[in-house]
């Protein structure tokens, strides 16, 4: 089988990359080997294909190949639906040394860590990155509020937070997830 995922290889990449910047944003910079975890149903989406989990770890063992110019030499396990993406100490580095831009999500992070955090202060730094900022009210109690940027720059992640007493919040999802999950 050829490489015809090709275009959708990106996406996957990228959302690695976004997942690793992420949580050196919240834990720090270590030369680590990382595991990322994801649904099979997920990774379908971020590919935009149909895949069993049988074809899933065959367009992995391609996407690995695919990534290892920037990620190194990515591996993957699965057990039933849910598959691990294990990140060698070089892919980190890579996206601790490379990928710069990320002003937004460290000043969402550091706001977000806040006691007394509000949803007027999250909203001002969404509205400083782009000013087609999606902010609504959610029902159900897992999250109180969806917001996201309309122009999906500087990002298209949907951002699900949640108030409890003096702190907030949050999860983040990519479009796809979010519009398949039921609690919306």
């Amino acid at each position: 089988m050829q490489l015809q995922h090709l275009p959708k290889f990106q996406a996957l990449e990228k959302n690695i990359i976004d997942v690793i910047v992420e949580q050196q944003i919240k834990l720090g910079y270590r030369s680590e080997t990382i595991r990322l975890y994801y649904p099979a149903e997920s990774i379908n989406r971020i590919l935009d294909t149909q895949l069993s989990i049988e074809e899933l770890q065959h367009t992995l063992d391609q996407f690995c190949q695919y990534s290892n110019p920037t990620l190194g030499a990515l591996e993957h396990t699965n057990k039933e639906n849910r598959f691990c993406i294990i990140v060698p100490p070089a892919g980190v580095d890579f996206v601790y040394r490379e990928i710069q831009d990320r002003s937004f999500l460290t000043e969402f992070i550091d706001k977000i860590r806040m006691h007394d955090c509000s949803l007027e202060d999250i909203q001002r730094i969404f509205e400083r990155y782009s000013s087609q900022v999606v902010c609504e009210k959610m029902s159900g109690e897992e999250f109180d509020y969806l917001i996201y940027f309309g122009d999906e720059k500087p990002d298209a992640y949907r951002y699900c937070i949640k108030f409890e007493e003096c702190h907030a919040t949050y999860h983040r999802f990519t479009k796809e997830d979010y519009a398949d999950f039921e609690f919306k």
